[in-house]
């Protein structure tokens, strides 16, 4: 979807290698639960949060956790596609160099084009008990959100907007020192504007992450690791990028390698 004819074979054969991992270790299925503490927060309720496995264009809500044996056996197998090189360097980053700020007009990524901007698809998509601004069936001005990085509910405001903000899973100057600062214009907004790039999670969450990858930070709820790194994976696969060898080993950790 937009990344190119190689990255799309790339996406899709990682996808096949997952898929027959699950077929593999079928039998395993529900032998083993994961214990790992969520901190203070709480799981998500149905409706809230979908599996990153069973959520390949980023369509779907949240981000649920990965629990059983074929689950984690698949993030592996998805992880272990990632090739690997040193961080570049940072040298003229500028998120304008990615598109102004939710831009609906990134064409070749779910959600463009529909009329309402990033911001507000990705709210709609995670929110619930959505309230929109008078007169509009994009702007949404109250909503209730499952932060899947910290476990915790959010009462949200447009009044008070910073307390939820969209995070890039793989951040942009991430990208931007793994390759991006080679791509064109439109592979750049693509990849800003991705549903499947984007969740929306606590500002202060997201403020703390800043551009770091998996060895440098993780979400604070630990059972959602795995699939934040399925995630990080997934969009990494799409778009051609490389990661570390830091990051790669940290993420197949955090689904039990």
């Amino acid at each position: 979807m937009g990344a190119g004819g190689a990255g799309n074979a790339r996406f899709f054969r990682a996808a096949t290698v997952l898929a027959a991992a699950v077929l593999l270790v079928s039998g395993c299925e529900g032998l083993g639960e994961d214990d790992s503490s969520a901190g203070s927060g709480r799981a998500a309720q149905a409706g809230q949060a979908v599996s990153p496995l069973k959520n390949p264009d980023g369509t779907k809500p949240g981000l649920a956790p990965l629990t059983t044996d074929v689950d984690k056996a698949a993030a592996r197998n998805l992880i272990e596609e990632l090739s690997t090189k040193g961080r570049g360097p940072r040298t003229g980053y500028d998120r304008d160099e990615f598109g102004y700020a939710w831009m609906d007009t990134a064409d070749g990524v779910p959600l463009a084009r529909n009329g309402c901007d990033t911001r507000n698809d990705l709210l709609k998509r995670d929110g619930q008990s959505i309230q929109f601004r008078a007169g509009s069936d994009c702007v949404i001005v109250s909503m209730k959100l499952h932060d899947p990085y910290t476990g915790k509910d959010i009462a949200w405001k447009k009044s008070k907007a910073t307390e939820v903000q969209v995070d890039h899973v793989v951040p942009l100057s991430y990208a931007w020192q793994m390759g991006a600062a080679r791509w064109d214009e439109e592979k750049r907004q693509r990849v800003a504007n991705d549903a499947l790039n984007l969740l929306p999670v606590s500002g202060s969450t997201n403020s703390a992450k800043r551009d770091s990858g998996p060895a440098s930070w993780l979400p604070p709820s630990k059972a959602i690791r795995c699939s934040y790194s399925a995630r990080f994976a997934q969009v990494a696969l799409k778009y051609e990028l490389p990661v570390t060898a830091a990051d790669k080993n940290m993420m197949l950790q955090q689904c039990g390698a």
